[in-house]
């Protein structure tokens, strides 16, 4: 039986990586998904974004599981595109049952070597960005009395990360806002969690690498910190705790963090 038949699930960052993962591992079990994605290359970092074509692609898989898709290209800072891609939910679905804040950027930089630019954007994507994507969708899960926000921080968000004092403040914003929206939501049904993994194996994680100057596994191994003997997890890992958060079988969960560390945060 389909965990999510008659579901619908806005999830943004969803061309690659942890958003498409998700995205697909819904679908399979039932949900029309909203695919939210920026597709285009930003002034920060540099590693390159997803492109159009990768949202397409999506969209194509999606919609051979049998489920409908709506597709959405836009920047998280940008309200208006969020409004519209909500908009097109509603008017496609009638619809949205949880909202999967994805969408996120990372890069290294010392404190003091750091710019405006790059502290803005970072708060602005993975802090402001998952703000404004809730404050459109929650009215609906309202209206439906009930839905699921499901906030992708990073093990980050309970801890600190050297050179990553802009991306870490940014990760435990994240915490903080699902503490104080499932105090806020919960008497409409709305139940809000954070799910904090440790490195996945996605183009971001690449491309981090890159900027370094350095492979993904040699920064894998500087880092050292997972206790279980991987460099990193695999999106499909991701996936799965996120389809377990936004069903049913995780009715009584709210306002928690929940770690995909490979056992980093014991240390």
């Amino acid at each position: 039986m389909s965990l999510f038949r008659n579901k619908v699930a806005f999830i943004t960052g969803a061309a690659r990586g942890q958003g498409r993962a998700v995205a697909l591992a819904l679908a399979k079990e039932g949900a029309d998904i909203v695919a939210f994605d920026v597709g285009v290359k930003i002034e920060y970092p540099a590693y390159a974004e997803s492109a159009g074509a990768e949202l397409e692609s999506l969209g194509a898989e999606i919609e051979a599981l049998g489920r409908g898709a709506v597709l959405a290209a836009g920047d998280v800072r940008d309200d208006a595109a969020i409004c519209r891609a909500v908009d097109a939910a509603i008017q496609a679905f009638g619809r949205i049952d949880i909202l999967f804040n994805n969408a996120g950027i990372c890069a290294y930089a010392p404190v003091d070597e750091m710019t405006d630019t790059e502290w803005n954007a970072m708060i602005d994507i993975n802090l402001k960005g998952p703000f404004n994507c809730a404050r459109r969708v929650v009215p609906h899960m309202k209206k439906q009395n009930g839905g699921v926000i499901i906030n992708n921080s990073s093990v980050m968000g309970l801890r600190g990360g050297r050179r990553l004092s802009h991306y870490t403040a940014s990760k435990w914003g994240l915490t903080g806002l699902t503490k104080a929206w499932a105090l806020e939501l919960s008497p409409w049904n709305i139940r809000v969690v954070s799910i904090h993994p440790t490195g996945v194996n996605t183009p971001m994680n690449d491309g981090l690498a890159a900027m370094e100057g350095k492979t993904p596994i040699e920064i894998a191994e500087a880092s050292a910190g997972n206790l279980q003997p991987v460099p990193w997890i695999e999106p499909e890992d991701v996936a799965e705790m996120v389809l377990y958060l936004a069903s049913d079988r995780a009715r009584y969960t709210t306002g928690g963090q929940y770690a995909l560390d490979a056992g980093l945060l014991s240390v």
